[in-house]
Formats: C-alpha cells, sequence, structure tokens
C-alpha cells in the first residue's frame, strides 16, 4: 500500500520571530489546502528564550539577563512553559485535526504525532519511552507546574530516558489544524538557563535547580559518544517518517511565501505588543 506523502522543511537557523510565523504561516497554508501535511526541522538564531501563550513575561523571566546574555526572546502560540533554544533539534508538525492518523483527543493526538520522535531516539540508540502520569497527584501537578520552566516535569506522552525528560513539545489547534512543535535537547546548559528566571528568594533557587536537574536530560549527557545536529536531522527524520507511516518530501517555499512570513514575523513575533502582552 503507497503510504502518504507529508512535506519536509529543513529551514535551518532562524531568526525568533521568523521561526514562529513559520509555524504559524504554514498552519495557515495547510487549512486552506495549499500545502500538505508537514514536517519542519529549525534552529535558532540568536539563542533564543521563547515563553509559552500563557505565561507572565516580566513577572516570571528576568528580562535584563536575556537580554545580557545575548539571547532573542519570543513568546510562542502554544502553550506550556519557557524553553531555551540554544543547543536542541527543534520540530515542528503540521496536520488537519480531521487527517485520518489524528485522534480527536488532544492528548492521544499528541501520542500519536510523538511516535516520531520516539523513532528517532531509538535511531539514535536510545532506550526512549513515553512519560504516562500513574497517579492522580502525578496528573494534578500537570496542571498547576511549580515552575516557569519547561523540562522541570514530563507531561503526558513526553519522552523519557533512563527516567529523565529529553523532549519538550508543545500543541495548539487553529483552523482546523494542529500545529505541535517541540525541542529536542543534545546540549543542556543549566545554569543559564535558570540565570533567566526570577525566583522569590535564592533557595528556592536552589531546590528549583536540583529538582530540575533531577527531571530533565540533554542526548549527549546519556552517550558516550557525541551526537551532533546532523546526525540528530537524520535519525528525527526517519523516526518521523516511521512512526507517521508516511513518505517525507523535500518543500521549497516560494519567494511570495517567504515574504508572507517575513511580513507576520515583523508585524506580530518580533513585537511587544505580543511579546509583552501578559
Amino acid at each position: 500500500m503507497k503510504k502518504e506523502t507529508w512535506a519536509f522543511i529543513d529551514s535551518g537557523n532562524c531568526s525568533p520571530g521568523y521561526n514562529m510565523a513559520m509555524d504559524e504561516m504554514l498552519l495557515k497554508w495547510h487549512s486552506e489546502g495549499k500545502i500538505p501535511p508537514v514536517i519542519r526541522f529549525y534552529g535558532w538564531n540568536p539563542a533564543t528564550l521563547s515563553i509559552g501563550y500563557f505565561q507572565k513575561a516580566e513577572k516570571e523571566i528576568d528580562l535584563h539577563k536575556v537580554k545580557e546574555a545575548g539571547l532573542g526572546f519570543v513568546r510562542r502560540a502554544t502553550g506550556g512553559r519557557a524553553v531555551l533554544h540554544e543547543h536542541e533539534l527543534t520540530y515542528s508538525v503540521i496536520v488537519s485535526e480531521e487527517h485520518e492518523k489524528m485522534p480527536k483527543n488532544v492528548t492521544e493526538a499528541y501520542r500519536v504525532i510523538s511516535e516520531g520522535i520516539l523513532e528517532g531516539f531509538i535511531n539514535l540508540g536510545f532506550n526512549a519511552y513515553f512519560a504516562v502520569p500513574k497517579t492522580e497527584e502525578d496528573r494534578q501537578k500537570l496542571k498547576d507546574p511549580r515552575s516557569s520552566i519547561c523540562f522541570d516535569a514530563p507531561s503526558w506522552y513526553e519522552l523519557v530516558v533512563e527516567g529523565r525528560k529529553v523532549a519538550g513539545s508543545a500543541q495548539t489547534r487553529q483552523k482546523g489544524v494542529i500545529l505541535q512543535h517541540g525541542s529536542i535537547l543534545l546540549d543542556l546548559d543549566s545554569d543559564k538557563l535558570f540565570d533567566l528566571f526570577i525566583f522569590r528568594n535564592e533557595r528556592l533557587k536552589e531546590r528549583m535547580f536540583k529538582s530540575f536537574r533531577d527531571k530533565a536530560v540533554a542526548i549527549n549527557e546519556l552517550s558516550d559518544r557525541t551526537v551532533g545536529i546532523d546526525e540528530a536531522k537524520a535519525a528525527f527524520k526517519a523516526g518521523f517518517a516511521k512512526g507517521l507511516e508516511v513518505e517525507l518530501q523535500e518543500y521549497q517555499l516560494t519567494e511570495a511565501q517567504q515574504e508572507e512570513i517575513m511580513k507576520l514575523s515583523k508585524e506580530k513575533y518580533e513585537s511587544d505588543d505580543w511579546n509583552f502582552m501578559r
């Protein structure tokens, strides 16, 4: 039986605003039937702190430290908590809610999409598995996270290796389309990350830092060898193709599409009105 063909885009390292605008435009074009479902890989230039749609930027983030570290800053259209995008492979998946592979239930759709990430870790030789909160207490903790920082704890169906979270994802649904994007950590500078947040006191910061280190890990902390970005891309591209049972075909954006993305980036994702709306 012939597999369905999805588009594959590796957009390389882009600005924070461009990255978020591109995900949004891909969602829009897919909703209009102009492009097939998409798997996209990307990186960040400069390294960037992204915050979830519902986070309060000035209350939770030390914006002076963000600027001092030379980092970009952007609010995502998806929920979840803050992520430092630096040594990682970032991915996005854009697919219709009505697609035959997509369950109606948000959590189950999350699991189906994340099969591609699971297969990617297997390709790299890791014994990865899905996190499933087992007790009611664990499920309640997910609704009321203690920290502003993503990777503080695994959510439903996020990827875990040796008991620690190795990939964090977030999802939104707009115009009848699912957008799921997330970070697959190659390396992690925990000290740099924790410097970017506001804590009530130093003791709390130290306690949260220790807890974070117990729960989050990067690929290159788990292996004797170093996994580079090219190897990661190859592993996860093959992983998505297998996990979603699709063929991936390179897709080239037109000049007009690039211009639309640049326009949205400038008007929305580079604006203070968007980034500091809460």
